[in-house]
């Protein structure tokens, strides 16, 4: 079953809901020690199975939440990335999470515009926030081909309240301008 919400389709990659399928591609993301660093660290299949329902219910209640990221070319999750806003966060959040061997191929950038576009869009944000540790100059990379910029320090909620993070991001009004001008 996949929990209610819109699919997007990117060049490259379908965005969709989470589904119950979708457990051994999360179990896989947070059982990498480098995968999941910056993204809340190890779990254990069942605590990944709990993240992965988390998604799921962000959808029924929010109206949103992280799309799973699957790949056109075959057909397998590849990762989640979309629309995050916990109770407690610090904004409106579009983050990633990608299986290593997919990192270097462009769909952090690629998924991530198309989930920005998506939330301004129908979810009414006037702007996008990307939570990123200082010390992941990858996930900074991606923010800044998304065209965000470093805000200053931020907070999480707990759990991850000691977690260091720098606020990256940029209004409505910029992405727009952005978009039109690449047009």
């Amino acid at each position: 079953m996949i929990a209610p919400g819109p699919t997007l389709e990117t060049e490259r990659l379908i965005l969709r809901p989470t589904s119950g399928e979708d457990l051994d591609g999360f179990a896989a993301l947070m059982g990498d020690e480098e995968a999941s660093r910056f993204i809340g660290g190890v779990q254990a299949r069942a605590a990944a199975w709990r993240s992965m329902c988390t998604m799921a219910g962000s959808w029924v209640t929010r109206g949103h939440a992280m799309f799973s990221v699957i790949e056109k070319s075959s057909g397998r999750w590849v990762g989640r990335l979309g629309p995050w806003t916990p109770e407690g966060w610090p904004g409106t959040e579009v983050g990633w999470g990608l299986l290593r061997e997919t990192w270097g191929k462009g769909y952090a950038t690629e998924g991530a515009a198309a989930a920005i576009d998506w939330a301004f869009d129908n979810l009414g944000w006037t702007e996008v926030i990307h939570c990123i540790d200082p010390g992941n100059v990858p996930s900074q990379k991606v923010a800044e081909r998304l065209g965000a910029r470093n805000l200053g320090p931020g907070k999480l909620p707990a759990p991850f309240e000691s977690a260091p993070i720098e606020i990256w991001g940029q209004s409505r009004e910029a992405w727009r301008a952005r978009v039109r001008s690449r047009a």
